[in-house]
């Protein structure tokens, strides 16, 4: 599956429909960002049932403003409509599975009772 653009518009829409999305914040004039591109695409191909969105933070500066992005690239991924993973730099295609197996094998159910007992 090809990468989507996400908008401030259609960023919560996105969150909403999808179990697991992957996001790219980036920019064209940043170099480590058109390193990981083509990472980013190959991942989205070979794991058609997540959706993996770019948000170009340029053209979508209160988009950007609203995550914290204060490094691109910065690769966030949410389960459940839930934030379970944001870092900043460029991961290789090996770092990058790792990280998307993770997010696929991650209990949200347990998760959020960790958090519940931590918030107790």
């Amino acid at each position: 599956m090809a990468t989507i653009d996400l908008t401030e518009k259609s960023f919560a829409q996105t969150l909403e429909s999808n179990e697991i999305v992957f996001v790219d914040f980036w920019a064209a004039w940043c170099g480590p960002c058109r390193q990981f591109a083509p990472t980013y695409g190959a991942a989205a191909e070979r794991h058609p049932d997540i959706t993996f969105a770019k948000v170009d933070t340029e053209a979508e500066q209160a988009l950007a403003a609203a995550a914290n992005i204060t490094s691109i690239p910065t690769l966030m991924a949410f389960k459940d409509k839930t934030l379970v993973f944001s870092q900043p730099g460029a991961l290789n295609a090996t770092g990058f599975e790792e990280v998307i197996q993770a997010v696929k094998n991650l209990d949200m159910y347990e998760l959020r009772a960790q958090a519940g007992h931590q918030n107790a």
